[in-house]
């Protein structure tokens, strides 16, 4: 099996210099201080010896800013020094706006792939279609690009420009579409009255706002008929996450009474967050929808409905996100974002590495091959599931394991007023169970 990329490069480099390219008269430091290990004395001379030595001259500020990312990125996967630039694309991301086109994307195989334009978006009005391949932005091809960068591309202030180059099937020829970027407005909260008086409520992330907007969502869909609603279909699926006091918050929309979670830092119980009583979903029989890619604050809220005994959760096992990042402003408008605690569902089970176990798992109707899904065990750093010293509390396989059948497509765009005649399979068998639990055939 051949190496990674930058591995080879870096193998290139090696071998260059070992042929002769080092110069023969060696720049030396000095001998370690009397301070060995005092970090600052050490980055202090590396950066006078880069600045006096390197090949070309090097900007001081440019050398900090690359040594404070790489010591905060040395901490865990999540913790992250974020440059001005970077922390106001991370503000627009949990405000839930933003300048840009208006495209949601999928990334298969490295290629990115248009999902659909949103609705009035300059995508949508340029004719962007589902089943596009973004092949380059402003002329630079964009595969295998990383996800942060992409999405940095096509977003900008509101009324700059932006090239898009596509790629249609059946259309030989690369379509060209020149954008003026808008701001976008994401909705959190998608919701639909289902047969047998279901409300289907899906959660794309915690965004600020979600918490309003489920309200919101959640009386238009009770206004919708005299009937009252009967059961709950929470879709948390491929939700990343985001601002927990939003998950904590809708998880007191469905609790009547418990604890919603715990957060410990150091090893140290810090904070115990109760439900209070009155949740305008607290009433009503729930299915909560997970999978590998729901994460973090969906993981909270999953967790909190299923020790609380409110929820029946279907699916995958979890992400395995149970940190908490705070963010911190520093000056010139940078960012920081540093994991300050571990979080714990109500009866004290880490999600951290190890995720959420559903009561009835459902495998894909294929086997998967390694590697092909990603979780946070797998990601180089991450946190153990407790602090040194501590005991890892592990979560283990709690029902049934039912297989997805061969035609199964996974999370619907258009979820059918009766699920079971649709073709995701985790969805109708979500609404086959909760259905069940009403005593009620769908109609």
């Amino acid at each position: 099996m051949s190496a990674p990329r930058w591995l080879r490069t870096a193998g290139l480099v090696l071998a260059a210099f070992a042929g002769g390219a080092v110069t023969s008269q060696a720049v030396h430091a000095r001998n370690q201080s009397s301070s060995p290990y005092d970090p600052f004395d050490q980055l202090s001379w590396v950066l006078v010896l880069v600045e006096n030595h390197y090949v070309d001259p090097a900007q001081r500020n440019k050398i900090v800013e690359g040594a404070i990312k790489g010591m905060v990125a040395e901490l865990d996967p999540h913790s992250a020094y974020m440059t001005p630039q970077e922390y106001a694309l991370f503000q627009s991301d949990t405000e839930g706006k933003f300048g840009g086109i208006g495209v949601e994307v999928d990334f298969r195989d490295e290629r990115v792939m248009v999902l659909a334009p949103m609705e009035g978006s300059p995508a949508a009005r340029a004719g962007m279609k589902p089943g596009d391949e973004i092949v380059a932005i402003e002329g630079k091809p964009v595969r295998g690009e990383r996800l942060e960068k992409i999405i940095g591309l096509m977003r900008g202030p509101a009324g700059s420009r932006v090239r898009i180059t596509l790629r249609r099937q059946g259309v030989s020829e690369a379509i060209q579409l020149d954008l003026a970027r808008e701001e976008i407005h994401v909705a959190s909260v998608v919701g639909k009255r289902l047969d047998s008086d279901v409300a289907y409520l899906k959660l794309r992330q915690f965004q600020a706002g979600t918490h309003e907007e489920l309200l919101r969502v959640t009386a238009k869909l009770r206004a919708e008929s005299t009937r009252p609603l009967r059961g709950v279909l929470l879709d948390m699926r491929n939700n990343p996450g985001g601002l927990v006091d939003e998950a904590e918050a809708i998880a007191d929309e469905m609790l009547d009474t418990g604890v919603i979670y715990t957060t410990r830092h150091r090893g140290k119980v810090i904070d115990e967050v109760k439900a209070n009583s009155g949740g305008a979903l607290a009433g009503l029989p729930i299915v909560t929808l997970v999978n590998e890619y729901s994460a973090s604050s969906s993981e909270l809220v999953a967790g909190a409905l299923q020790d609380n005994r409110r929820a029946s959760v279907i699916g995958s096992s979890t992400f395995g996100k149970g940190s908490v990042q705070t963010i911190f402003d520093l000056p010139g408008g940078a960012g920081m974002r540093l994991t300050t605690m571990r979080y714990y569902t109500p009866s004290g089970r880490s999600i951290q590495a190890q995720g959420i176990q559903p009561d009835v798992r459902v495998e894909a109707s294929r086997p998967l091959q390694p590697g092909e899904v990603v979780r946070e065990s797998d990601l180089d750093g991450h946190l153990s599931a407790e602090a040194g010293g501590g005991t890892a509390n592990t979560n283990v396989a709690r029902g049934p394991i039912v297989r997805a059948t061969a035609d199964d497509t996974g999370p619907a765009r258009d979820v059918p007023a009766d699920p079971t005649k649709g073709s995701d399979f985790v969805l109708a068998t979500g609404y086959k169970m909760l259905i069940e639990k009403l005593g009620a055939a769908p109609r």
